[in-house]
């Protein structure tokens, strides 16, 4: 499994219509042959501030391309860096140790 971190500023349009957009993704994710069930996404904000914070799971290598080929990823990607102000950071994660319980 691999894991991802996606963190940013928040600095361009409106943080509800971002949410929404956020929500369809996951949606996406959530519904697409070749990716439901392969992929983790969630997504989380500063309590007080513009800091954004999405961490991604992926199974393999097959539900990795199917998500980078899908008609979805693209736009999504770089309406991210739209809203970062083009500052966007993808961090690869290692699991070093982790509970049983996922929440």
């Amino acid at each position: 499994m691999k894991h991802f971190m996606i963190k940013y500023r928040f600095q361009s349009g409106t943080e509800d219509e971002w949410h929404k957009e956020i929500g369809r993704f996951i949606a996406a994710l959530d519904s697409k042959p070749g990716i439901k069930g392969k992929i983790s996404y969630r997504c989380m904000k500063e309590r007080d501030g513009t800091g954004y914070y999405h961490l991604a799971s992926v199974v393999d290598e097959t539900a990795s391309k199917a998500l980078r080929e899908s008609e979805f990823f693209a736009p999504y990607t770089e309406k991210t860096k739209s809203v970062a102000g083009g500052s966007v950071q993808v961090l690869p994660l290692e699991v070093i140790a982790e509970t049983v319980y996922r929440g």
